[in-house]
């Protein structure tokens, strides 16, 4: 038979030679994700990446991921209560087999939102572009609801067009008046809390009482070029600050940075 007429015969080769199968985990590392330390808990869990392997390099690999936490695991929190706000963490930075996250966005669970949607009440939502003072374009989204005024009989509670466009307008101002006025550290801790929403909620008992006043979602528009400084101030370390503990070994006092955690022993 002629030499090229069939793929599978070749010059030396032989038929059917099956490529050796090579488990695809033995060229992958395991990374720590770690959350700012805004939030209690640090570790938020594990990622897979292919190790370092010529001009592949791991960490490029890594930066840019992003993972979707709730509030409640975040803050390590036993009771559910919190558990429907969600954050979207994103990896700067790999130092070791630590990957250092900043924030993403944040928005609401699903089965939270289409349970506070009602009949017999109007629904009001506002939405505004923000830029904070270290220069992050942050999409804010607010939704709130009428209430049943107190010592009536009405089955509804609807709002007025004009009312609907004064709530939006105060909700617009407000959220403008805390975001643009701080930066994004400063914003994520009023997102923690939810203490817009609430401020929200205050200044339209005016107008028309509100409940289940929430913001639904953030978004991280534009970010600025990456500053490993500010990164490490997110994350509690190089900011500074400074907190007195006492040496284990020898119980004289020392001062350590805020956030600090003692290396990783190999052998105990």
């Amino acid at each position: 038979m002629a030499v090229g007429k069939n793929k599978g015969l070749k010059i030396g080769g032989k038929k059917g030679v099956k490529k050796k199968i090579v488990d695809p985990f033995t060229r992958k590392d395991w990374y720590d994700i770690k959350a700012p330390s805004l939030f209690s808990k640090r570790n938020v869990g594990k990622t897979l990446v292919n190790r370092t392997a010529g001009t592949k390099i791991a960490s490029e690999g890594l930066k840019g991921r992003v993972f979707e936490c709730s509030l409640a695991d975040l803050q390590n929190e036993k009771d559910a209560e919190r558990s429907y706000r969600k954050f979207k963490l994103i990896i700067e930075d790999t130092q070791g087999r630590n990957c250092l996250t900043s924030f993403h966005g944040m928005n609401l669970t699903t089965d939270k939102l289409r349970s506070m949607v009602k009949k017999w009440q109007t629904l009001i939502e506002g939405n505004i572009d923000v830029k904070t003072t270290d220069g992050y374009m942050l999409r804010l989204f607010c939704i709130g609801f009428t209430q049943k005024m107190e010592r009536t009989n009405k089955k509804t509670c609807y709002a007025q067009s004009a009312q609907v466009k004064n709530i939006r307008k105060k909700m617009v101002d407000i959220i403008q008046r805390e975001v643009s006025s701080t930066d994004l550290k400063g914003t994520v801790e009023k997102l923690i809390p939810d203490s817009i929403a609430r401020d929200i909620e205050k200044a339209c008992q005016g107008i028309y009482p509100l409940h289940d006043v929430h913001i639904r979602k953030v978004k991280v528009l534009k970010r600025p070029r990456f500053d490993l400084t500010k990164l490490m101030d997110m994350h509690g370390e190089g900011s500074g600050k400074t907190v007195v503990t006492t040496d284990p070994n020898t119980g004289e006092v020392v001062e350590r940075p805020e956030g600090y955690e003692p290396p990783v022993q190999e052998a105990v």
